[in-house]
């Protein structure tokens, strides 16, 4: 049966990473020897690795011990670092993907510290791993990195031990309950400047963790997304993908959603918090861009108001283009929104304040003018029209 030692809570079951003692004994010879770098030096696996696991999070340290690289016979003051993998490639291909210790040790007895390794063991899975959590028990993979202190070449005698393997680890993360941030971020080819700007989109209004933005894209265009600015997130960060718009959604270079078809697109993203709070689970659909005119200013009377086609705002051929509404009917204040699926008219409302469009965020009972402020309500005037730039979400009324 596999024992599992928790070294903080249980001391009488203490099981450091046991290795052979340091091989200390050298000849008198004062001549530095750094012909024997390519050699590295030794780390043995500790004998009672295979059969248990060790529980990185509640060990205070771990013990390693090595022989002293060959430099001659002389016993220099050496430093080591200790590098962590869970590549397997990582025993045999030095340039598998691994992380290097802050922490490092002048003796080849070292105690090093596990909270550390815990921490990289984490941060390694978790970057190949998005949305996942950690493993009850994984292998990693060790090895140490050695220099001389004699001179300031920081490089001086650099050689490496070989790679020993830890079959079954416990490493943990608490990471903080998830939660929603105020917008995502969108970033791409044609959004804005191209992979330059990071184009926030607004929540749906009275419902948390659903977010909404238009972008126009060109037939093969890529995009990614991310809940802040440089969070690329792409096809593989959604569980789940629907396109109602017939865009030809499929996973481009480096995990980037490609569209296939060119034309304007509303994107509607639907976050979950799962059952330990820890992660986000995202559904993306694709809808077609249809934007309406609403209200009083389009004389329309009916408690509630409906999306009607008379109101429909004209798409631009492309993002170099504005979006134009029908004339309005009449004087009043201007109500539009953005027809996202089945949402209701009022959850993708929007205004223009100081020239930019501004999503709803509040309930209105009356209007902007009441809820927001004088400088959140446009007044229309018969025959004037909306004009909107959607790429950079700026907007006129003439």
């Amino acid at each position: 049966m596999k024992k599992i030692f928790k070294f903080m809570l249980l001391p009488a079951l203490v099981l450091p990473l046991l290795f052979t003692s340091c091989d200390d004994d050298r000849d008198s010879n004062p001549t530095l020897d750094l012909s024997h770098l390519s050699e590295g030096f030794v780390l043995n696996t500790p004998a009672l690795a295979e059969n248990n696991t060790y529980d990185l999070k509640s060990a205070k340290s771990l013990k390693l011990t090595c022989s002293q690289p060959n430099y001659g016979g002389i016993p220099y003051v050496v430093r080591y670092y200790v590098q962590v993998s869970i590549d397997p490639k990582f025993v045999s291909d030095p340039t598998a993907t691994h992380t290097e210790l802050a922490t490092s040790y002048k003796t080849a007895e070292m105690e090093v510290n596990a909270s550390e390794v815990n921490d990289a063991v984490v941060a390694l899975f978790q970057a190949a791993n998005p949305d996942t959590s950690v493993p009850e028990e994984m292998p990693i993979y060790i090895r140490l990195r050695a220099v001389l202190e004699i001179t300031a070449d920081s490089n001086l005698g650099e050689t490496y031990s070989n790679v020993i393997t830890l079959p079954s680890v416990k490493a943990a993360y608490e990471a903080p309950d998830a939660k929603f941030t105020d917008n995502l971020f969108l970033i791409g080819d044609g959004i804005q400047t191209s992979w330059e700007s990071w184009k926030a989109i607004p929540q749906v209004y009275g419902l948390t963790g659903n977010y909404y933005g238009v972008i126009y894209m060109q037939a093969g265009g890529e995009f990614e997304w991310g809940t802040e600015n440089n969070d690329y997130r792409g096809y593989n960060r959604l569980k789940e993908i629907n396109d109602e718009a017939g865009a030809g959604i499929t996973e481009g270079d480096e995990h980037k959603i490609k569209v296939a078809n060119a034309g304007w697109y509303t994107l509607y993203f639907k976050g979950k918090i799962t059952e330990d709070k820890k992660n986000i689970d995202w559904a993306l659909t694709i809808y077609p861009t249809q934007v309406y005119l609403l209200g009083a200013c389009m004389n329309q009377t009916c408690d509630p108001w409906v999306f009607d086609e008379a109101y429909a705002l004209k798409a631009p051929a492309d993002k170099n283009g504005k979006w134009e509404s029908p004339a309005f009917l009449a004087s009043a204040e201007l109500r539009a929104a953005v027809k996202v699926g089945t949402l209701d008219w009022y959850t993708t409302e929007f205004t223009i304040y100081n020239g930019n469009l501004f999503w709803r965020r509040y309930n209105i009972v009356k209007s902007w003018a009441e809820t927001e402020g004088e400088a959140y309500s446009v007044t229309t005037t018969v025959g004037q029209k909306l004009y909107i730039d959607f790429d950079n979400n700026t907007a006129e009324v003439k």
